[in-house]
């Protein structure tokens, strides 16, 4: 048969209609069958066996098509059917409406499905995503150091054994290669009974270091040990029982001990001399900043115990105590940085005090930034609040980059340089990139309130409202005192138009800064003018002196330029910390159309030119 017969021959006996109706049906089945049958609970098998046995079937479709016709008789054999007795073209046409209908109807369901169901079960994934995902596999070179069991009869000091397990920590963060969890994802398993196995898997790390200390009076007693996380067997162990003041020695013994241990097991035996006195460096030069004085270590330890706690109680408390370890100990770089930290919390957070206070707090934090600086010039902590002030107040977005290149080169896996690497990302525009910091920082330190807060944030801003909700829910569940989490939520409801959810959720937060700016949107867009009217002349009235960026915000979203102008500008007089954030924020697109926008961009440095 000629080939130009054989393919007019195919076309009368519709083999080729044949075809496409059985790809394209076929295609629908599959999608219907990926999506119908686990929501039965259908073993994963079978719709695999649907696709194979749908492959398998095609080919006698075609045949069947090729050999019989269906005639007002019947299926007949092609060959037994005359030409006047054939309706081989009413079929076709009757084959051309069917492909055509099956076609919508697949067009139909792919829309449903790209626009309905995927991101239900995108929002059900994450949802039901555990706060602190397992890593797959844990590196050869991690750790994890545990809070060490406070044995002291004195349970009030239970700072000092958490801050003797913190410097530990800190020191092994620093040493290069060896990759170390996380101190608030670490500190997270204190006083529960979790196995080793249930530790390493959920920090991803391969060994644990855990402890105890004991302190009466002027001796103390402290226990370490080195566990191999997936089988819990013991590598390494040691008491220690010093006088307090030889505690430092303690310390940097126990970290040269532990990375002696690791690099000895990932060379397949101990350490030589050489690697030894390297060791010995590295372990020296990353416990540079501290003190001394025992009385000095002891203020910064409180320090650190209460600044972690991210709430404004706490953070005065932090305040004080680093205040006392530099009045007994002026060459403490560490506790300057820690009194930096404490005051830059403030000019974040805080409200009370007005300007004045505000000022206060940041001229005291450029003081203790310097005075660290001076003493130690490559100190990360140190390095890590000069660029908060650089970004957060000064606006120096160049200068805050150079700072933060140079401090992460130092500690490339302290969460708190990540959440700080992201908000300079998104203070340039650069959303995914800010997004990926944010996730590096979480992926460290999974129950770490601030560094969700972070994630969440970057998330809404990319439109991803539901999985920003869900890292909001996780940051409320580690810390329900933290501010603008609830607010935060409530924005995530907000920018999807549910306003009354946006105002119940931003009811809750500690800070009525957050609180009043959601509520004051919320009720706007409900048209419930007066009961928003309220709630942005409260904020006016509690914090025109270090809110005026939220003031702006509000007068944003209700599209009243002039005022949010000059509020923006106030901001920027003040030296709100919420400027940053001006390029990505979600409540001002109704500023961007404005000639103002791009002079103010141009104002602030963020012009695109500018950023290069």
């Amino acid at each position: 048969m000629a080939s130009r017969n054989f393919f007019a021959e195919l076309k009368r006996r519709n083999v080729v209609r044949m075809a496409g109706l059985y790809l394209v049906g076929a295609w629908l089945l599959v999608q219907v069958a990926g999506t119908v049958l686990p929501m039965f609970g259908a073993p994963d098998w079978l719709p695999r066996s649907v696709v194979i046995l749908l492959a398998i079937g095609f080919l006698p479709a075609l045949i069947f098509s090729w050999v019989f016709e269906l005639t007002p008789q019947g299926l007949k054999r092609d060959e037994d059917v005359s030409p006047e007795e054939s309706i081989a073209p009413q079929t076709a046409r009757r084959m051309n409406r069917m492909i055509i209908a099956v076609l919508l109807v697949a067009l139909g369901y792919f829309v449903f499905d790209k626009f309905v169901l995927t991101p239900r079960r995108e929002a059900a994934l994450v949802a039901a995503r555990p706060s602190g995902e397992p890593k797959s596999a844990a590196n050869a070179k991690s750790v994890a150091v545990l809070a060490f069991a406070n044995l002291s009869d004195d349970k009030g000091s239970e700072y000092f054994s958490d801050g003797i397990s913190e410097e530990l920590l800190t020191v092994l963060q620093k040493i290069p290669g060896l990759h170390v969890a996380a101190r608030t994802s670490a500190f997270s398993f204190k006083g529960k009974n979790a196995t080793a196995q249930e530790i390493g898997q959920k920090l991803g790390v391969a060994h644990l270091v855990e402890g105890s200390v004991r302190k009466a009076g002027d001796v103390v007693r402290i226990a370490a040990r080195l566990t191999q996380a997936n089988t819990g067997e013991e590598q390494w162990s040691e008491n220690y029982t010093r006088n307090l003041k030889d505690v430092f020695a303690v310390q940097t013994e126990i970290a040269q001990t532990i990375v002696e241990q690791l690099r000895g097991r990932l060379t397949g035996g101990a350490a030589n001399p050489t690697t030894k006195a390297e060791i010995q460096a590295e372990v020296r030069a990353a416990g540079k900043g501290g003190t001394k004085s025992v009385e000095a270590h002891e203020a910064y330890l409180q320090g650190r115990f209460f600044i972690n706690r991210h709430s404004e109680k706490e953070t005065d408390q932090a305040r004080v105590a680093y205040q006392r370890a530099v009045e007994l100990d002026p060459k403490f770089a560490l506790a300057w940085a820690g009194l930096a930290q404490a005051h830059i919390w403030y000019c974040n957070f805080a409200t009370e005090g007005g300007q004045k206070g505000f000022n206060d707090h940041l001229t005291a934090a450029r003081e203790a930034v310097e005075r660290a600086l001076i003493l130690e010039p490559d100190l990360p902590e140190a390095l890590s609040a000069r660029s908060l002030i650089e970004t957060n107040f000064d606006y120096n977005w160049k200068g805050a980059a150079e700072t933060l290149r140079k401090a992460l080169a130092l500690a490339p896996q302290d969460p708190a340089l990540l959440m700080q690497a992201g908000n300079l990302a998104a203070a340039g525009g650069e959303k995914t990139q800010s997004l990926e910091f944010d996730r590096r920082a979480v992926a460290l330190d999974p129950v770490n309130a601030l560094a969700r807060e972070y994630l969440a944030s970057a998330l809404s801003v990319t439109g991803k409202q539901e999985e920003a909700r869900a890292e909001y829910a996780r940051a409320i569940e580690l810390n329900p005192s933290a501010p603008n989490s609830h607010a935060g939520a409530g924005l995530t409801y907000l920018l999807e138009g549910k306003f009354e959810e946006a105002a119940v959720a931003a009811q809750k937060d500690a800070a009525d800064w957050a609180r009043l700016l959601i509520v004051s949107c919320a009720r706007w867009s409900q048209k419930r003018v007066p009961e928003s009217d309220a709630a942005l002349a409260e904020l006016i009235a509690n914090t025109s002196e270090t809110g005026a960026y939220q003031i702006a915000e509000a007068y944003g979203y209700r599209n009243d330029k002039d005022h949010a102008f000059e509020w923006l500008e106030r901001a920027r007089r003040q030296r709100d910390a919420g400027l940053p954030g001006l390029r990505a924020d979600t409540l001002l697109p109704n500023l961007h159309d404005d000639p103002r926008w791009n002079a103010f961009l141009r104002t602030m440095g963020l012009a695109d030119d500018q950023l290069k």
